[in-house]
């Protein structure tokens, strides 16, 4: 009979804990959130001088049209390019040109347009691309009706990763790019923690959908990793006359 009262006295104890574990009976409002509050951002609206939407209020533009202040040649001289008409166009063998600023995690909206007149093939046509951090790059090409490697095709990380589909408009066309980029991370000694990833929206399609960048993206050998930190947006001089528009980034 004492081991009964005894086991009755434990088991009684047991549910008395379980109870106390157990949360309050829940409501609807037990998993509302109220803060943080998420902090506001102005959308941008429609324009007419570029397709698609102007910068949200928390952009960071770019280029408006109108000059090339916030660029520079990757050997900080001023650039090129030429401005005419709300876009900057490649001078071909003037070099590349990259943003002032740095970045590491961003929100990147870009439009491009390939020469109207077709000129060569492949590789050849209106080829540019688009540089995250100064080294990852986002291939820029005139990949209508243009068969040419499949990592090598507009919207592919070059040489690594083929685009889900081609979403790509005719020559003299302009494109978007919405790119979230989240940059590579290195402990102190070099060595790569959390690799680059990149989503890519071309034309309002879907491309790249967190791809992981696996390292450098050169035109010869395999990809490589070098540590960095924070880098610039920058824009290839590939010999075509690839023009530029509406860009703007928000640092995420």
């Amino acid at each position: 009979m004492k081991k009964v009262f005894l086991f009755a006295a434990a088991f009684g104890s047991l549910l008395t804990a379980q109870a106390q574990l157990q949360p309050s009976k829940m409501t609807p409002e037990s998993s509302e959130i109220w803060s943080p509050v998420p902090r506001i951002v102005t959308p941008g609206g429609m324009s007419n001088a570029v397709s698609g939407f102007t910068a949200p209020s928390d952009a960071i533009v770019l280029f408006d049209g109108k000059n090339l202040d916030k660029w520079q040649a990757t050997n900080g001289a001023a650039p090129a390019w030429t401005v005419a008409d709300g876009a900057m166009t490649v001078t071909p063998r003037a070099g590349d040109i990259q943003t002032k600023q740095e970045f590491g995690d961003f929100q990147l909206h870009i439009e491009w347009r390939a020469p109207s007149e077709v000129k060569g093939n492949g590789q050849g046509r209106g080829n540019s691309g688009i540089f995250m951090q100064g080294v990852y790059e986002l291939q820029v090409l005139d990949s209508y009706n243009n068969r040419t490697y499949s990592n090598g095709q507009a919207g592919s990380i070059y040489k690594q990763t083929m685009p889900l589909v081609n979403a790509t408009k005719g020559p003299g066309e302009w494109q978007t790019y919405d790119v979230v980029y989240t940059a590579p991370r290195f402990n102190k000694d070099g060595q790569i923690l959390i690799p680059a990833y990149i989503t890519v929206i071309h034309n309002g399609v879907l491309i790249q959908n967190h791809t992981q960048i696996q390292g450098t993206t050169p035109y010869v050998g395999r990809p490589t990793i070098q540590p960095h930190g924070r880098g610039p947006i920058k824009l290839q001089d590939h010999g075509n006359p690839t023009s530029f528009r509406n860009i703007w980034i928000r640092e995420l």
